[in-house]
């Protein structure tokens, strides 16, 4: 073999070994994400080492020229072996050597895993299962993707498979995005793609390319692409589901009570946007719960009625001598998807659904579709509250002949935790509502903690009795663990409760529509709370949850101003209203109203978002002049070091940025003789420009005049301040802020015309 074959040959493995490693690093790119759904640990490290074995089997078997059968084969045995000693080396003959015990296992592992992806809250405990099922999904996406890249030569499909596994963790857990983790995965994938093409590239191909600044084309090109990616996207508006627009699928409401896998997603959405005309933002509820049957609770199961009919809503449960409070609200759905309509309670009336057939559940005032969703939807709801006193309050008894039997019933294996602390709990009460007011201070003391970590590491994260049981104990979690021992609590001490699904009444924005200010409902406020009925009173929601919202209490009658005569004054009575996550006061929305009017909501602008997009589009108009100054500033420094080529370059490319024409049958003698004529040019830096690209050209191949490396440099910076000066100054101008050699490159086509004329 001779000895410009033997070069040839390890120039090529070159090739493919840098090609290997861009494969490891676009797979390495794909994988980091998965971090946000699974704790890291040892399951990464075994990951990119499977990966790095499975690419360096097939690169060994490549130096030998086997067939792309055989060099796949080789890789699966790798995986195979690998997996089996880290996995399943009990079951294995030799630690590596599959069994039939090892083939029983397996299906175990994933399906333990399938059910921990399922039932889990990101980000999951790196368990057995679950690093069995990521450290060989990797594996086997290695072998495809090499197969893909190496064998079939389609970089841009597994460069598309890569970046397609890299979104699936943000699908499972949505999250703000990563953008180190996506500069990393377009750098890797550029890096990919340029690999796979220089592994097939000839030396002469390569040489010529990088003498007409194609690699560095390239490069500019991808970085471009990447900075518009990063810095201009964040400023866009954001596409999203508005009212009425019904785009798509959104979040829903789980009405078994399982909350805490939506409360626990890193991200959350708007979903709803809500104005009223009432002293305090109300509670928007779902559905209801009733039935317990010891390990669930389940939604109440009622006969809607149609909106049109006078039955739809029923009556309010309360007696004539209890002040209502007559309100509306105006409901926008910006982003859910669910078969209930958000409303507050009690409702009486409701204008606006569309889209499926709506009904009403007079049971508990509630809204549904059979065969619809709320998603786009926009409606307004009327609702007469209750206004008793504390007096009245106190005075009425929790029974009623109009509750279910439903709601007052307990399963006989409850445990007796639940009921011993509630007698414990109201030992010093004497009347029902104190009673219950008593319970829900204990909840809400520092005796018990907001949590939605504690249930999963403890094992109770739900709503059944042994739940229950187990969060009295911690007495640490969320609002299904609050509610749900708050009714039942309730039941022990023989008073009808249910559990109400819904929302928190949000936060409040800076938009005022009509004078009333809106409040923006987002995907982690999603809610629970108990009811208690009252007898000629109804419903009383309750707010147990600790750090939610705003307790529920009664003013005395002495302290409310023109009560028969006025009952929708905002008085200093507070309803059971909770506010955004964290106990806060009630929202004052007179005051909110009264910031309205003077403007501030509507006339006061946010200079960021503005500020943001100029600093954008002035990056961008900056990138090209930059890029340009870098590769000029190579040329000049590779034109000093010997590369005539390199300033023979940075000349023809300042001809093509001042729209001079470099065609590519134009001798390099014939185009300085121009340049001279034409355009102004010295002559003798001209000359000594064109004397070090002709002894380049003929000299003996791999030589370098180092002599007249800075006199030619120095002569090309000169001719092109010539060529900058020989144009009008808009053209010198859009010469620098927007080159055209880095898109037209000299000897091309498009190159070979240009709008400047001779002078």
């Amino acid at each position: 073999m001779s000895s410009a074959e033997t070069g040839r040959q390890v120039r090529a493995h070159g090739g493919e070994r840098l090609l290997t490693f861009a494969i490891l690093a676009a797979l390495l790119a794909a994988l980091l994400p998965v971090v946000r759904v699974i704790e890291p640990g040892w399951w990464l490290v075994a990951a990119l080492v499977l990966s790095a074995l499975v690419l360096a089997a097939g690169y060994t078997a490549r130096l030998y020229r086997l067939p792309a059968v055989a060099v796949t084969l080789i890789e699966v045995a790798v995986w195979v072996v690998f997996m089996t000693l880290i996995f399943l080396r009990d079951t294995a003959l030799l630690w590596v050597i599959p069994t039939l015990d090892t083939f029983r296992v397996a299906p175990m592992l994933v399906r333990a895993a399938m059910e921990e992806i399922a039932v889990g809250a990101a980000p999951l405990e790196p368990t057995l299962s679950l690093a069995f099922v990521v450290v060989g999904s990797m594996g086997l996406l290695t072998i495809i993707v090499d197969h893909v890249v190496v064998t079939a030569r389609m970089p841009l499909l597994a460069s598309v498979g890569v970046v397609a596994v890299s979104l699936i963790p943000a699908i499972a857990a949505p999250s703000k995005v990563d953008v180190i983790g996506f500069v990393f995965l377009a750098v890797t994938v550029l890096f990919l793609l340029r690999s796979e093409t220089r592994s097939r590239e000839k030396p002469v191909e390569r040489e010529a390319e990088r003498t007409a600044g194609v690699p560095a084309t390239a490069l500019g090109i991808g970085a471009i692409a990447i900075v518009v990616a990063v810095v201009a996207t964040p400023v866009l508006p954001q596409p999203g589901a508005r009212a009425g627009s019904g785009l798509g699928p959104g979040p829903g409401i789980d009405a078994t009570l399982q909350l805490g896998d939506d409360l626990r997603r890193p991200q959350e959405v708007e979903v709803i946007r809500v104005r009223t005309n009432a002293p305090s933002v109300p509670y928007l509820r779902a559905t209801t719960l009733s039935r317990f049957d010891g390990g669930l609770w389940e939604p109440d199961r009622s006969q809607t009625v149609s909106l049109q009919s006078e039955r739809a809503f029923g009556v309010v449960d309360s007696g004539d001598d209890i002040r209502i409070g007559e309100y509306t609200a105006k409901i926008d759905i910006v982003n859910l998807d669910s078969p209930w309509a958000p409303v507050p309670y009690p409702a009486v009336g409701i204008s606006g659904l569309g889209g499926g057939t709506w009904g009403a559940v007079p049971y508990n005032h509630t809204v549904a579709t059979t065969g619809g969703s709320t998603q786009g939807q926009s409606y307004e709801v009327a609702y007469d509250v209750p206004r008793p006193s504390l007096e009245q309050v106190r005075a009425a008894v929790s029974v009623g002949s109009q509750v279910r039997d439903e709601t007052t019933q307990l399963p006989d294996d409850v445990p007796p935790i639940i009921g011993e602390l509630a007698v414990q709990m109201t030992a010093d009460a004497t009347t029902d509502y104190d009673r219950l007011t008593a319970l829900q201070r204990w909840f809400r003391g520092t005796d018990f903690r907001y949590s939605l970590e504690s249930p999963v590491e403890d094992g109770f994260d739900g709503s059944g009795a042994e739940a229950v049981a187990r969060f009295l104990e911690v007495r640490e979690g969320y609002c299904i663990h609050f509610a749900s021992a708050f009714a039942l609590m309730a039941r022990t001490l023989h008073m009808p409760s249910r559990i109400v699904v819904g929302y928190l009444p949000g936060t409040p924005t800076t938009d005022t529509i009509d004078d009333q200010p809106v409040f923006s409902v987002s995907s982690s406020q999603l809610h629970a709370w108990p009811e208690v009925y009252f007898e000629g009173i109804g419903w009383i929601p309750f707010e147990p949850t600790s750090g939610l919202g705003v307790p529920t209490t009664f003013s005395s009658e002495l302290t409310i101003p023109g009560q028969p005569a006025d009952p929708n004054a905002t008085t200093s009575e507070t309803n059971p209203t909770p506010t955004a996550r964290g106990d806060q006061a009630q929202i004052d929305l007179e005051e909110q109203r009264q910031n309205a009017s003077d403007g501030t909501s509507e006339d006061a602008l946010d200079p960021l978002p503005i500020l943001g997009v100029v600093a954008a589009m002035i990056v961008l108009l900056a990138l090209p002049f930059l890029i340009r100054e870098l590769r000029r500033r190579q040329q000049d420094a590779a034109a000093r070091g010997g590369d005539a080529a390199a300033a023979w370059q940075s000349v023809q490319e300042a001809a093509i940025d001042v729209g001079i024409p470099v065609p590519a049958s134009e001798t390099p003698r014939a185009f300085a003789g121009r340049l001279v004529a034409e355009h102004g040019v010295a002559a003798s830096e001209m000359n000594t420009v064109l004397l070090a690209i002709e002894r380049a050209s003929y000299s003996r191949a791999g030589t370098r005049s180092y002599w007249m490396g800075d006199a030619a440099a120095d002569a090309a910076a000169s001719v092109r301040t010539s060529l900058l000066a020989s144009v009008p100054p808009s053209r010198r101008i859009l010469a620098l802020l927007a080159p055209r050699s880095l898109v037209i490159r000299p000897g091309s086509v498009y190159a070979g015309t240009a709008p400047v004329r001779a002078r």
